[in-house]
């Protein structure tokens, strides 16, 4: 039997309009949360293999904001583009290309999840004009090094014979249950077994929406290839970091570094909580981008 949502009753009270936008290429899907007329706009970048449903837990708790969630080229309901190569940089001309078709640049705060915290903050310090910078689960740590690299390499191979097999065959090995039934074990943390259920649920729902499996190798390649600490002194913006303290995919040593990087940042960490924020602690998580809101208007 499948677990109910934990944010349903929450989300259902929230209006939902959803649209589609072109973009370098990419028919860009996305959902627009909250009332139109909200004092705040974020506009969110999900993580690796997800899409605009995975922060869906946090933004039922921000009813007052009016949140945008695109689903990034080549996962989800987007298409890939065809202007420009699905990495970092790439991403971040995409997100930039998305925060002006919809008129939102220097207005919107930007929000970075995982994956989307490098394409945000390498955006941002590429010069996109934001009022406020929001990282959630930040890669700060390079994921080539250290503990996990062994297995970091194993899932490099993964993608690339992937990517090699006939689009049938990859599809299939990239949705293959056992292995998304494994990625998600190795990310969840919370002892709450109902709420265990319905992460692996979820992840089984979204985690293989993607176009293709040349692309999806691609954006996994691009994860690669840098990470936030990288960007950070080039982010003139205030910078919240909202991590876990027992999340294996970026040790909290990564990101108490990273911070110090920023010009204007810091740091909120969760000690009992991995890189499912979103999940695992979606009210603490709310009311720390709340708090932070509130901050910039104060600065104002």
């Amino acid at each position: 039997m499948t677990v109910p949502a934990p944010h349903a009753d929450e989300l259902a009270r929230i209006p939902v309009r959803e649209n589609t936008v072109q973009v370098l290429g990419s028919a860009t899907r996305y959902w627009e949360y909250g009332p139109a007329d909200a004092r705040d706009t974020i506009v969110i970048c999900h993580g690796y293999r997800g899409d605009h449903h995975g922060l869906e837990p946090v933004i039922a708790l921000l009813p007052e904001v009016r949140v945008i969630g695109p689903d990034l080229p080549g996962f989800g309901a987007s298409t890939p583009m065809t202007e420009r190569p699905h990495d970092i940089a790439g991403y971040g001309d995409w997100y930039a290309g998305f925060l002006d078709a919809l008129e939102l640049r220097g207005r919107a705060i930007v929000l970075g999840h995982s994956f989307g915290s490098m394409v945000t903050s390498h955006a941002v310090a590429a010069g996109l004009d934001t009022p406020a910078l929001i990282l959630v689960n930040p890669i700060s740590s390079d994921p080539l090094t250290g503990a996990g690299a062994g297995i970091t390499r194993l899932t490099k191979f993964y993608y690339d014979v992937a990517r090699r097999l006939p689009d049938r065959l990859g599809r299939a090995l990239l949705g293959s249950w056992l292995i998304v039934q494994f990625m998600s074990m190795s990310l969840v943390t919370t002892p709450d077994r109902r709420l265990r259920r319905w992460i692996h649920e979820e992840h089984h729902r979204y985690f293989s929406g993607f176009s293709d499996p040349a692309t999806v190798a691609e954006a996994f390649d691009a994860s690669l290839s840098t990470q936030v600490g990288l960007a950070a002194p080039r982010v003139a913006v205030p910078t919240l970091m909202i991590a876990g303290g027992v999340d294996r995919i970026t040790p909290v040593e990564g990101q108490r570094e990273t911070v110090q990087k920023f010009p204007d940042a810091r740091l909120i960490v969760f000690p009992e909580v991995g890189h499912l924020i979103h999940y695992e602690a979606r009210q603490e998580a709310a009311a720390a981008i709340r708090e932070f809101l509130a901050e910039q208007h104060d600065r104002a």
